[in-house]
């Protein structure tokens, strides 16, 4: 099958092949581009499969000075500077660098931090979580779990249902209205 061919519908118990992976699927949508993006409807969210590995050269060209600087060093926007840390349309925040969706909407909320804050991801594993020792403390750092971009960091002073906020810097998203 040819990565570029568009799948309308994958029934369940059906095992489909591309670019050399399997995928088992069970009751799932799928899109097939340049990696395998399955749609969950028992995770409802979509879930890519396959890593992102690009030199740093890569990502310095397909990112601008501030995209790289957060998502590839670990950087920080400055607060309140964020696109997206008002933004109360509905839709996913994907990730800047390959395209994984990261958050909902529904689950943002204004935590008045100066970033965009969620109280849960849009599937878990979209995410990924890292000890960042850096200035002094302990966080937990929060990376796309498919490029390991830098997102943010999450903190336990959310919300509920979660008790969790993650605080994500805009320039490490780009928004997709649904």
């Amino acid at each position: 099958m040819y990565r570029r061919t568009f799948l309308k519908r994958v029934s369940t118990g059906v095992v489909l092949s591309c670019c050399g992976n399997f995928v088992a699927a069970g009751n799932l949508f799928a899109t097939i581009t340049d990696q395998l993006k399955v749609w969950s409807s028992a995770k409802g969210a979509y879930i890519m499969a396959g890593k992102v590995n690009k030199s740093e050269q890569e990502w310095r060209e397909e990112l601008t000075q501030e995209q790289f600087q957060v998502t590839r060093e670990h950087g920080t926007e400055r607060a309140f500077t964020g696109e997206y840390d008002k933004n109360d349309e509905t839709g996913v925040y994907q990730c800047i660098c390959c395209g994984q969706d990261l958050f909902h909407s529904d689950h943002k909320y204004d935590s008045g931090t100066g970033w965009p804050s969620y109280y849960q991801p849009i599937a878990s594993e979209n995410i990924g979580l890292t000890k960042d020792r850096s200035w002094l403390m302990v966080r937990n750092e929060v990376h796309c779990s498919r490029c390991m971009g830098h997102l943010g960091h999450v903190f336990e002073d959310g919300p509920q249902p979660t008790g969790l906020r993650y605080c994500i810097n805009s320039v490490s998203l780009k928004f997709e209205k649904v």
